[in-house]
């Protein structure tokens, strides 16, 4: 039997690379099992019942399709949970800096961190007086909060 007038395991296989290509360009892992799935049944085409029975290679090719999505998917989400570093101004948690206009209670005061003068406010509502070393506890939406550095 043959598919658009190649062998099976040729359609198969021109399925499967241009599917893997295409992932190439999108990375969502869709096109990567379609890719795997074809592939493999590409493979399996080997076999006389396989090569004769479009029945047999559609189920294989959606079976393996579907287990390799779900493997790439729980890949996936493991990989992509460890981000690594924050970036942008979540990055400057931790980082220590200087109070260049007092913190008053309750109000914002100005910190540079790294060379960047930031708006702050103190965590504990306290006064910090200028020149003293600060360190960013989180952002809250355009402003830092900090607290005084232990000496």
């Amino acid at each position: 039997m043959s598919i658009f007038g190649m062998d099976p395991w040729a359609f198969w296989l021109i399925i499967g690379i241009i599917s893997v290509i295409i992932e190439i360009f999108d990375p969502a892992f869709f096109f990567l099992a379609l890719g795997v799935g074809a592939i493999v049944t590409s493979l399996l085409c080997i076999a006389p019942f396989i090569r004769n029975s479009l029945f047999w290679q559609l189920l294989i090719f959606a079976v393996l399709s579907f287990i390799t999505f779900l493997l790439m998917r729980k890949l996936g989400k493991k990989v992509l949970a460890d981000s690594g570093k924050e970036t942008n101004v979540y990055a400057l948690k931790g980082k220590t800096g200087v109070v260049t206009q007092t913190i008053p209670p309750q109000a914002r005061g100005r910190v540079k961190i790294g060379g960047e003068e930031w708006s702050a406010i103190s965590e504990d509502d306290s006064e910090i007086e200028a020149e003293s070393r600060i360190v960013v506890l989180g952002i809250d939406g355009n402003k830092l909060i900090v607290k005084k550095e232990q000496e």
